[in-house]
């Protein structure tokens, strides 16, 4: 069985179950960094992704929740100066 990064999303609260603070930490964001330090556009695009899947996740858990804008927390910080 793998083991999942210390790190990594709790879903569908997408927290950091190592901080409790909401994910990606800033542990998390320096991990994903790290991976994919010679491809910025492949870790947009994968925050992207990750970014679709908490939406349906909260908006699941939180159905009368209007969800505010999450990119700014899960693609923004990854985006060039």
């Amino acid at each position: 069985m793998r083991k999942r990064p210390k790190h990594s999303p709790l879903r569908p609260s997408w927290r950091c179950p190592a901080c409790g603070i909401l994910w990606p930490c800033s542990a998390a964001k320096l991990r994903l960094l790290g991976e994919y330090r010679e491809d910025r556009p492949g870790l947009l695009i994968h925050l992207a992704e990750v970014q679709k899947a908490a939406e349906v996740d909260l908006t699941t858990l939180n159905p009368d929740v209007v969800l505010p804008d999450l990119t700014p927390r899960f693609v923004g910080w990854a985006e060039a100066r």
